[in-house]
């Protein structure tokens, strides 16, 4: 146990402020998510976004993109009204300068005279972009001339400049990423281009040019088809075919502009892309759960009208969404997004208002169109029976044979009671000790507990022979019961939720990537299927007075240190840091990562097969290249005093 240091002096000296944007430096993930690559290119969406937004109020009709050939620089330019640049009434200073250097000012605050639709409803985005760029310039051509004004990590390096005589109209900013903040400042060219496509479709009507300098082309992306070009693309893409040949396509102007496009397909997976203005929301929210419910309802009302019946079977919303593909962009004036990242939309009204539209629109579309119809419920009658025949399947094994299994599990595996699988967990765990505290902790009805001993074997490019040659990764697999290799059969599984359970330390890092490897390269279909996630143990245990906190790791730690002394400025902390989840106890564990009531799990998935696999290749693989090459990148980047030996 340790306690933290007293501070010498706390009176009205020791209070500073943040100013203008050094908080966005000093807190960049509250902005862009974290400074890493996704958070790098969050800031060209960012850009881009007001760009598409002027278009979407009808004021211009392209942008440009450019990659410049350093590949740390990006310049994006449309044809819009371009950033008014006079002196603001209020703050006595242009306007443009005021865009780019204060947090919460921009067009989109008031009335709805200025954009009446808009993505960026914030007002930090340019500021923020601004903000985290070793350089920035703002070139704006509007009112008959071109003006120019450059900044420096968000402060302006000079004056706003009146180049010249301009006709033209629009706004251009060029910024490079500030390596100060970001450990990488290199675009990934293709990311780039596959956002700006999928952009391109949803916005048909749009013209957007892609420069990509690095390789020395130029392609325009421009997608009259929209919506249901894009389903086409995603369904080829998918390699599974359709069950309707033509899909569901509504288009509802008004106050809210909904588009939608659907279609079944063979595949077992469900894919919705949903957009709000523009915007990709890869996390959903309440205008995707509004289309989930439409669409079961309005499958179960057509299936009543026609007395249509499946014998002795159940059919779910799984088994009614099962294949299906589809694409939702919705237009509205107030989007209110979780966080500035707006991947994920919150306005509760959309729920009705999607499912309003889209019910009587997919049940009248189904109507007239029988023979389509026809073959959907099929489709998802046939999803209901294979479900049925695998839990049934599942069962009959567990029921014939299941005294047999239980004597062949591991001797160290602390099984559930529970047989049903939906309802089971199994955590593999580090160590003996952990093992012990997870074991008194845990809830026997539902969750098992697999102890891991010594190190995990790096199946990167191994056999399935030579990965199952190694004790502890054999026993994990004669756990779950599915077998692997050619032998696998995820019927088999024993376990709704398989959860890795270590240390929150680098060790315990390290052999949580150990078994990731061995999951993604053996037992893929798990992680496909959703089945495996990362448990989220404490590093710090924190205590003021009775109170007790939980820090992940130590940025955390600062962060809750410093939320209780703005509130209790004189509080004292004992702080004890965790060298193993050994040393907790039992009912520390189980409140803090097993309990489903108040741990925190993080599902494992896989945006891109292709990427995933190069990743794990090159981390981990034969190879010491790649490896070579990123620590050197990553070696400047590192703050010794952070180093956890």
């Amino acid at each position: 146990m340790t306690t933290a240091t007293k501070t010498k002096k706390y009176d009205e000296s020791s209070i500073g402020m943040l100013e203008g944007l050094e908080a966005v430096r000093h807190r960049p993930s509250m902005y862009i998510g974290a400074p890493d690559k996704k958070g790098l290119h969050h800031l060209v969406w960012e850009i881009v976004d007001n760009s598409i937004d002027e278009f979407l109020n009808g004021h211009g009709d392209a942008i440009t993109v450019t990659l410049h050939k350093s590949g740390d620089a990006v310049t994006v330019s449309d044809n819009g009204r371009g950033i008014p640049v006079g002196m603001h009434p209020k703050f006595k200073i242009p306007t443009l300068e005021l865009i780019l250097t204060k947090l919460h000012s921009g067009g989109k605050f008031g009335d709805g005279e200025s954009y009446i639709r808009s993505g960026g409803l914030h007002g930090v985005g340019s500021s923020v972009v601004n903000a985290l760029s070793r350089k920035l310039t703002a070139t704006i051509k509007r009112d008959g001339y071109e003006w120019t004004q450059t900044f420096k990590r968000g402060k302006p390096t000079d004056k706003l400049e009146k180049v010249g005589p301009n006709r033209l109209h629009g706004t251009t900013i060029y910024f490079e990423p500030d390596p100060e903040i970001f450990r990488v400042t290199h675009f990934d060219a293709e990311w780039i281009k596959t956002r700006l496509d999928d952009i391109a479709y949803i916005h048909h009507g749009l013209k957007i040019t892609y420069r990509n300098e690095i390789a020395g082309e130029t392609i325009e992306l421009t997608h009259p088809g929209g919506l249901p070009e894009f389903l086409q693309k995603m369904v080829t893409e998918g390699q599974n075919p359709a069950i309707n040949s033509q899909p569901f396509y509504l288009l509802r102007e008004g106050d809210e502009k909904i588009e939608l496009t659907m279609q079944w397909t063979e595949s077992t997976d469900e894919a919705i892309r949903s957009y709000v203005n523009g915007i990709r929301t890869s996390d959903g929210g309440t205008h995707e759960a509004g289309l989930r419910s439409a669409t079961v309802k309005a499958i179960r009302n057509f299936m009543e009208t026609h007395d249509v019946k499946a014998k002795g079977i159940e059919i779910t919303a799984n088994d009614i969404r099962e294949g299906l593909v589809g694409i939702l962009s919705v237009f509205i004036r107030d989007p209110a997004f979780q966080g500035q990242t707006k991947e994920k939309l919150n306005n509760p009204e959309m729920n009705a208002v999607v499912e309003g539209a889209v019910r009587p629109a997919l049940e009248a579309w189904l109507n007239a169109n029988m023979t389509m119809a026809d073959q959907i419920v099929y489709r998802i009658m046939q999803a209901a029976k294979a479900r049925q025949a695998s839990r049934e399947a599942a069962q009959e094994v567990k029921r014939k044979s299941a005294t047999s299994r239980r004597l062949n599990l591991p001797g160290k595996l602390a099984d559930c009671k529970s047989g049903a699988r939906d309802d089971s967990e199994l955590f593999i765990v580090e160590g003996k000790g952990a093992g012990g505290s997870a074991k008194q902790g845990r809830d026997n009805r539902t969750q098992a507990i697999l102890p891991l001993r010594g190190k995990i074997l790096n199946t990167e490019g191994l056999s399935v022979a030579k990965v199952m040659s190694h004790q502890e990764l054999a026993d994990v697999v004669t756990a779950l019961g599915t077998g692997v290799g050619d032998s696998f059969n995820i019927n088999n599984l024993r376990y709704g939720k398989i959860i890795l359970l270590m240390d929150a330390d680098a060790d315990g890092h390290h052999i949580t990537t150990l078994m990731l490897t061995f999951f993604f390269r053996c037992l893929p279909e798990l992680v496909r299927k959703g089945n495996v996630f990362l448990a989220q143990p404490p590093l710090y245990k924190i205590e003021v007075g009775k109170e007790k906190f939980w820090a992940r790791d130590d940025a955390h730690r600062e962060e809750i240190i410093e939320q209780i002394q703005q509130k209790r400025p004189n509080a004292k902390f004992d702080i004890m840091r965790f060298k193993g989840l050994g040393e907790m106890d039992p009912q520390e564990l189980a409140e803090t990562t097993l309990d489903p009531k108040t741990r925190i799990l993080l599902r494992v998935d896989i945006d891109s097969l292709i990427e995933a696999d190069k990743t794990f290749t090159a981390l981990l693989g034969k190879d010491p290249a790649t490896r070579y090459q990123f620590i050197m990148e990553s070696a400047n980047q590192v703050d010794t005093e952070e180093l956890d030996v």
